[in-house]
Formats: C-alpha cells, structure tokens, sequence
C-alpha cells in the first residue's frame, strides 16, 4: 500500500497465535496500520475446498479486496469474517480473531449487492417516499451508486463494511468511482473494508490489498522494494 511521504520498512513481529508473521509499517502524518488478523482453525467448507488449517488472514489493512474464481470461497470467506467480528459461535466453525483490547467496530455490516438489492425490497424505504420512488423507478447500477454515495456514509465511524460483489451492474467508470468513494470511507470515518470482488479496478488499485484465495495466499499489490509479497498466508 503506497501512501505519498510514508517511510516503509520491513520488520517480523510476534502477535498471539501468529508467530514471526511478516508486517509492514508504515511511519508518517498518517497512524500506522493497527494489526488484526483472523485464524481460521477449522472450517468444513473450506476443508471442501482444499485449504490447510489453519487458514491465517491479514485484516490488518483498511481496504481489501477477495479475488478469485467463481466457487473459490470468496462469499464463504467474507461470511466467514462476518461471524468472527461479531463473536458468533457457528458449528463446525473454529476461528481465533487477533486485534488489540482497545480495537472495537460500533457496526459490522455484511451487504450482499445480489440479495440485498434495494430495488427488491422496497419496503426499506417505508419512511422515505422519495427515496421509495427512486429505486423502482432508476437502474440497478443507479441505486447501487446510490447505496456507496447516500447510505454508506451515514453509518458509524469505525464501520466493517462487507461487501459482496459491489461492482455488480457498475459500468467501468462507475466502479472507478465506488473505489473513490470506498477510499474516502477508510480515510475520512476511519471504515474497515472488505470486498469479494471480479472486478480489475478494484483489484488493479494499488490502494488495495488483495487476497488471492486461488492461490491460497494473501498478496499485497504494491512494488517489491514497499513490502513482502504474500506477507501474511492462507496456507
């Protein structure tokens, strides 16, 4: 991740659960990153799919994005971080979420662009008549836009917002625009995000950090002399 007048450097730190794992600092006018990750110890669909236990990964960074086929895990593994943030117990599910004590998430919203399609549910506009004319009346596309510029903002500061699909009916230039829109979140309310995603704009970013679930690794898509390729692993 490239912030303009950040000093990098590498450096192998001990955090519970995970040992010598690989992080990079950053030192600036911005804070540093505030360590989180989440151990995975067992997971049936998962084991389904071929992934060695414990599967580790780095929430560590305020912008991510889950790249992979379709079937690779990517909705399983945002569910998957969904529960743990929430402290729910699921059977069959053993997890372990690292973060400090002081580290806490007012709101942790999953929002599935397919199922949670506002143009389907008119009723979550039973108070807005405006905004109930809106959505049955406008695209997919302009009600998804809709969503990133008029509701997402009103939430929490310190929100963990997951997203599945947020390209979904976006044209090129509007998903050009959502990672705009997505950045000011981390930058201005201080949000946690983490998008399963298709899309090469958000992927290509180098604001973002990817975690390659086909590769069964996490990369961070930033020059080689900025940080560790595949720092934190899926393995």
């Amino acid at each position: 991740m490239r912030f303009p007048g950040f000093v990098t450097f590498k450096t192998h730190l001990e955090w519970p659960g995970i040992q010598g794992a690989a992080l990079l600092l950053c030192l600036g006018t911005k804070p540093r990153l505030t360590l989180m990750f989440l151990k995975i110890l067992s997971h049936p669909i998962f084991m389904g799919l071929n992934f060695h236990m414990p599967m580790v990964v780095d929430l560590s960074h305020p912008l991510i994005m889950l790249e992979g086929e379709n079937g690779s895990g990517k909705s399983t593994l945002l569910q998957s971080i969904y529960r743990a943030l929430r402290g729910e117990e699921i059977e069959n599910y053993a997890y372990r979420l690292n973060k400090p004590d002081h580290l806490t998430f007012p709101k942790v919203l999953l929002f599935d662009a397919e199922l949670h399609n506002p143009r389907m549910q008119p009723e979550m506009f039973a108070d807005d008549p405006g905004m109930r004319e809106f959505v049955q009346s406008a695209s997919h596309g302009q009600v998804m836009l809709s969503m990133f510029k008029d509701l997402f903002p009103t939430l929490p500061e310190g929100t963990v917002l997951l997203l599945d699909e947020p390209e979904m009916a976006l044209s090129a230039s509007n998903q050009r625009r959502i990672l705009k829109m997505l950045q000011e979140l981390t930058d201005q309310k201080k949000f946690r995000i983490v998008a399963a995603t298709h899309s090469p704009y958000l992927i290509g970013a180098p604001e973002t950090y990817v975690i390659n679930l086909d590769n069964h690794i996490n990369r961070n898509l930033i020059p080689d002399d900025q940080g560790i390729q595949g720092a934190s692993t899926i393995q």
